[in-house]
């Protein structure tokens, strides 16, 4: 009897521990009203930057990439003070799958309308409206937009500058997709799936580099 109930306490424990790694995400408030062009410059190099994402689902996982159509970084006195880029949508990858019918499924997919509806939406934005040093890094707020939504999020990241190339990089930030109206299998609109969902969250990554 002592064995059995030893074995229950510990298996509460294990179920304790996976429910506190749940994965945060982000903050979402208004967009924050810029001016209509906040950031002339078009100094990305897009061939060298690029957002990652990642996926997951009961049982799976799909990562990949994004690139930038364009994007400019504003530095005054060395420091980060405006940004903006644009992300082409049509050139979602996946990369886990890659080489593999699967890995065209999925593009395809996260393409149509079930998801990003690139046909309307080719683009995606993160315009930089504040930027502030917070214990060695920086805390970069900004307007994400996604589809015919715009949120103001917080994102941590980083900057260096080396041989006249300077590079943004942003520790992975956790979007939930149905601040952003993507629908497809989510449980925040649908309570019926069980466990034939798809995860809110998206995980995602900027690394952006300008031009020599």
């Amino acid at each position: 009897m002592r064995k059995i109930v030893l074995s229950l306490v510990v298996i509460a424990s294990v179920l304790t521990a996976c429910k506190s790694e749940k994965k945060e995400k982000v903050e979402v408030k208004e967009a924050v009203k810029v001016e209509a062009k906040s950031v002339s410059l078009n100094n990305v190099d897009v061939t060298a930057s690029v957002l990652n994402w990642k996926g997951t689902k009961p049982g799976g996982a799909h990562d990949g990439t994004v690139s930038l159509k364009s994007g400019g970084l504003l530095l005054e006195n060395g420091k980060l003070t405006k940004g903006e880029f644009v992300i082409d949508m049509n050139t979602i990858t996946n990369l886990d799958m890659k080489g593999s019918n699967g890995a065209g499924k999925i593009e395809g997919h996260l393409k149509n309308a079930d998801f990003f509806d690139v046909a309307v939406y080719p683009t995606s934005k993160f315009i930089i409206t504040k930027v502030e040093e917070v214990a060695g890094k920086l805390a970069v707020t900004g307007n994400l937009q996604i589809k015919d939504v715009t949120k103001s999020i917080v994102i941590p990241a980083t900057i260096s500058t080396e041989a006249g190339v300077t590079t943004f990089t942003s520790e992975s930030f956790n979007v939930d997709r149905a601040d952003f109206n993507i629908k497809y299998k989510s449980k925040s609109f649908f309570k019926e799936l069980k466990d034939k969902f798809i995860d809110d969250i998206m995980e995602m990554s900027f690394v952006v580099k300008t031009k020599a």
